[in-house]
This record gives structure tokens, C-alpha cells and sequence, in this order.
């Protein structure tokens, strides 16, 4: 019997299982069974052509003209994700005798680029005064991600036993997130998981500024193993609700919404105007590479843009260059000047030339 695309797709998932991280799984799980299965699940082996992928593409996008309005319009990214996926399991199913004349490599997504957003130098001054006001476990976690740039999950899986006040360090090891539960038909759709972070180079030390670190101080009689936003070792505060925390501060400042991430986005962007060396910037943001640091999250504010602008000088300006090009100049501005005269006396007589015709 011939194997169909959603048994090859399930078999996959099985083979993946224990050699990818748990959110990991969970979200190539959620794109194969919300996503490919539905649309290609019933191909048999040599049915599946580049046309039936692409007809997927167009309608996952929300390309098709026959599409639901109601039918939910995935992002670009996703879609790229999704594809992504297929392209694993058809090699997969290579493998196992499941072969096919679909061509991924026709399918391109073009992503759309999404501008970085960085708080203006006066809603931060604004946002730091109002953090920094009281020694609150959450205002001090928001702080870590606009002095240090530490990622919102990261922030959540933080326990007093990574701060380390004689040293002045915060070991970052662990992030947390939601994530949806693949085998939940029954029980809840999505769980909380705590993993390593998101590469190896996420693992990381990162020196605290020291107003920061005195500011800390009340967290040092904490449990070792309590959680930094709750200062309880078994509650914690999930990132959801330290997003919804960070909304109701910017409303209590009457700032202009940003997202969580606008702080790392903000921190990088205020270290590399402060002549931060960027290799230094890259590993404690926990970047592979300093190429991610600078195309990723360094953006020129208008400021800066224009202090760079302001170096532009004509170089003429400079005594040395006026006193050699004076002579020159003058000469020129003659000669143009003659010029300039003699076509306007040929133009009178022209004109003149034309009356008395």
C-alpha cells in the first residue's frame, strides 16, 4: 500500500522528536497538522507536484480569489517556516520510498522587512524614571531588557541563583515560553516550558551596570532558586503577563505602544551611539556572529544621522584650500560673469533684430 503525505508527515515528527528541543517540536507539529496535512495530507506517493504546493502558498497567504474571507491570513515568515517544514519531510520521505516531482526550490516568499522599533530618547527618559521609582521585582525585569538587552524569556526563566553580586554578573542559561502542546486533544492547548535559549551563543555572561546592580540589592536575600520577577521558587511570571505589565507602564507614562522587544532593540541601538565596540555589543546580545548584531538590531536614529551628516564640509572651506583656490576662483567667476553678460547683449540684439522686422 502506498504511503499518503500525512503518514510520511506524522513519521517525521516521530524521527524529530528526541533530537530538537520541545518548543521546537511543538511548532514544526502545529505547521504540519494545521497546516500541511490539511492541504496535502491525502497525496500519494508521486502525486505531490510544485503546483499543489504553490496553490497552498497562494491560499495560506491569502492570495486565492476563492479564498474564505473568514480563513485566517498567515505572515510571510510563517509561510517561509511552512515550506521550511515541507521541504524537510519530502527529503524525509525520500528516504522511505516516498518520492515526488514537487520543486521547493520554485517557491520563493519574499519576506517583508519589518522596521525595528527604538523608543525616542524622551520616552525613555520618561519609561527609566518611572522603572527606576520604585524597587519592584517586575519594573526591575523591564529594566534588565533596557540596560542589558535580555530577551523577554530569558528574563522570565531568571532565578536569584544567576545574579551574582560579589562578581557583578547575571548568567543568562534558560529562557521561557508558551508553547502549544502537540499531543492535546484533551487537556490544555498550550504549556509553559523552560529550555535552554534559543543557540549556544545565548548562553552567556553579561556584566551588570553598576547603578543597576545597587539598585538590585533587595533581590540578594531571595532564595537561590526563586524566580527574579516573583522572588518565589515555585511561582513565576510567564511572559505574557510581563508584556501585559509592561503595556499598563507605558499607559501609566502615556508613551506611544511599543512591543517588549523595542527595549533590546533600544539597548543595542543606545550602546553602538555610545561607541560601544560592537564585538563586545554582539556577545552579550548572544548573537552567532557580529554581521546579526549590526543588519538586525543597530539602526541609525535621525540624531545620528544627522550628527554624521554635519561632518560633511566643502573643501574649500579650509584656509589652506581658500588661500590655493582664491586666484582660480576669481578667475572662473570672471569668466562666467563675461559670459553670462555676453549672451544677454546677444539676446537684446536679437530681440531688437526681431522689432524692426
Amino acid at each position: 500500500m502506498e504511503s499518503t503525505f500525512q503518514e510520511v508527515a506524522e513519521l517525521w515528527l516521530g524521527n524529530i522528536r528526541c533530537r530538537v528541543k520541545e518548543s521546537t517540536y511543538a511548532k514544526y507539529a502545529n505547521v504540519v497538522r494545521k497546516h500541511l496535512i490539511p492541504a496535502l495530507g491525502n497525496c500519494q506517493d508521486g502525486e505531490l507536484t510544485t503546483r499543489q504546493a504553490e496553490e497552498m502558498v497562494r491560499r495560506e497567504l491569502g492570495l486565492e480569489l476563492m479564498r474564505e474571507e473568514t480563513a485566517e491570513k498567515i505572515s510571510e515568515k510563517t509561510m517561509g517556516d511552512i515550506l521550511m517544514v515541507l521541504k524537510e519531510i519530502l527529503s524525509y520521505g525520500e528516504l522511505l520510498g516516498y518520492h515526488t516531482p514537487c520543486r521547493l526550490e520554485l517557491l520563493h516568499v519574499k519576506k517583508k522587512e519589518k522596521k525595528a522599533v527604538v523608543l525616542e530618547r524622551q520616552s525613555q527618559i520618561k519609561l527609566e524614571a518611572f522603572l527606576l521609582g520604585e524597587k519592584d521585582p517586575v519594573r526591575t525585569g523591564i529594566l534588565l531588557s533596557l540596560y542589558m538587552g535580555i530577551r523577554l524569556g530569558e528574563i522570565c526563566a531568571l532565578k536569584r541563583k544567576h545574579v551574582f553580586y560579589e562578581e557583578g554578573i547575571l548568567r543568562i542559561h534558560a529562557t521561557m515560553q508558551r508553547v502549544q502542546a502537540a499531543e492535546a486533544e484533551k487537556g490544555p492547548k498550550t504549556k509553559i516550558v523552560i529550555t535552554e535559549p534559543k543557540s549556544f551563543h545565548s548562553i552567556r555572561e553579561i556584566p551588570i551596570p553598576s547603578f543597576l546592580l545597587e539598585h538590585m540589592e533587595y533581590m540578594r536575600s531571595y532564595p537561590e532558586e526563586a524566580y527574579l520577577l516573583t522572588g518565589s521558587e515555585t511561582c513565576f511570571m510567564e511572559p505574557r503577563n510581563l508584556q501585559n505589565h509592561f503595556r499598563k507602564y507605558q499607559e501609566a507614562c502615556r508613551l506611544r505602544p511599543v512591543n517588549f522587544h523595542a527595549l533590546r532593540h533600544t539597548f543595542a541601538t543606545r550602546c553602538i551611539e555610545s561607541g560601544v565596540d560592537i564585538k563586545a555589543l554582539s556577545e552579550i546580545l548572544g548573537h552567532a556572529s557580529v554581521n546579526i548584531t549590526l543588519n538586525r538590531y543597530v539602526h541609525s536614529s535621525l540624531e545620528m544621522k544627522r550628527r554624521n551628516m554635519e561632518k560633511v564640509r566643502p573643501l574649500c572651506r579650509s584656509d589652506k584650500v581658500t588661500e590655493e583656490v582664491s586666484p582660480i576662483l576669481a578667475d572662473s567667476q570672471k569668466k562666467y560673469n563675461d559670459g553670462e553678460k555676453r549672451q544677454r547683449n546677444r539676446k537684446l540684439a536679437v530681440d531688437k533684430w526681431g522689432k524692426e522686422c
